[in-house]
């Protein structure tokens, strides 16, 4: 009764949310009943049903997961974990210091800041997928413009495409490239929120600029660090572009991430259920992310 009475109260307000929640239960609440149904499936191209066939999948409950996360399928699910991990945190790694220190450059009263602050923003204004394909020619190993350098240096070309670890380097430097930009933004914004009487108060009382940065600004900064680096995980984990653009996923899945995975399960092998188990997996590993990230920040505030 309580919440009809609150509906009929604000009856206008809930009618403008309606279209939104209409759109929101079409495009991701009902795609996402079905996903995770499908993962307790067997569907694959052969039993997935067409216009002319009826489908003939069939309930088989949790044995997608069992295997997963046995045998040999644990043994891939693990590499390729292993490679998001360290493809989330190097890239987040690199967007949180090359941004905070721009920001902190840009906070401070240069001349031509404005300019700076256009040009920096160029690699987040290019569409991703442009970028990528500008990345993989100049990551070209015979023709490309970093190796032609390297060469006019008298210097050995990188093998950036067909090399394990350079490939992983090379996805890795395009990523950093599109992200910093908002990371810079962001920053910029919460560092020009901080009131400028706290640094005098400090700057009277003898405090140097390193003890201002870390007795002022990161604790200062600490919810819009939150919020940045949150999102940055998020965004990161589920980077399909780059990788998919540049490298495929290879060379010998070495560049694979959770995501590019579930997208070769489910377009290149068509074991859609298997690819949807592994989307419920990651769903299922951001959310546990953000739980834990947002428990362990109201945690220090507590303290």
């Amino acid at each position: 009764m309580k919440y009809i009475q609150a509906i009929k109260q604000n009856k206008v307000a809930y009618l403008f949310l309606l279209p939104a929640m209409l759109v929101m239960l079409c495009l991701v609440f009902i795609p996402l009943v079905q996903g995770i149904y499908y993962s307790l499936t067997n569907i694959d191209q052969y039993n997935m049903g067409n216009r002319f066939v009826k489908a003939s999948y069939r309930f088989i409950g949790l044995q997608n997961y069992i295997s997963i996360f046995s045998g040999e399928g644990f043994a891939e699910f693990s590499k390729v974990f292993r490679q998001t991990l360290i493809w989330t945190f190097v890239n987040v790694f690199f967007h949180f210091v090359i941004g905070l220190g721009l920001a902190l450059l840009l906070n401070r009263h240069v001349r031509g800041r404005a300019i700076y602050r256009t040009l920096l923003l160029i690699p987040w204004a290019v569409p991703s997928f442009v970028s990528a394909f500008a990345w993989r020619w100049m990551f070209n190993g015979q023709y490309g413009f970093i190796n032609l350098m390297l060469a006019k240096l008298g210097l050995q070309p990188i093998p950036w495409l067909s090399d394990p670890f350079w490939a992983m380097t090379a996805v890795i430097i395009t990523n950093i490239w599109l992200g910093f930009p908002f990371m810079m933004v962001t920053m910029l914004g919460g560092l020009q929120s901080i009131s400028k009487e706290l640094y005098e108060a400090a700057y009277v009382d003898g405090a140097n600029r390193i003890q201002q940065f870390f007795r002022i600004t990161l604790p200062q900064l600490r919810p819009t660090i939150f919020v940045a680096t949150l999102l940055g995980v998020i965004w990161t984990f589920n980077m399909f572009a780059v990788i998919y653009l540049i490298t495929e996923g290879g060379p010998y899945n070495s560049t694979q991430i959770l995501v590019t995975y579930a997208y070769n399960k489910a377009f290149s092998s068509w074991q859609l259920g298997e690819a949807t188990t592994y989307g419920v997996i990651i769903l299922s590993m951001l959310l546990a992310f953000s739980f834990f990230y947002t428990r362990l920040l109201k945690m220090e505030k507590e303290q």
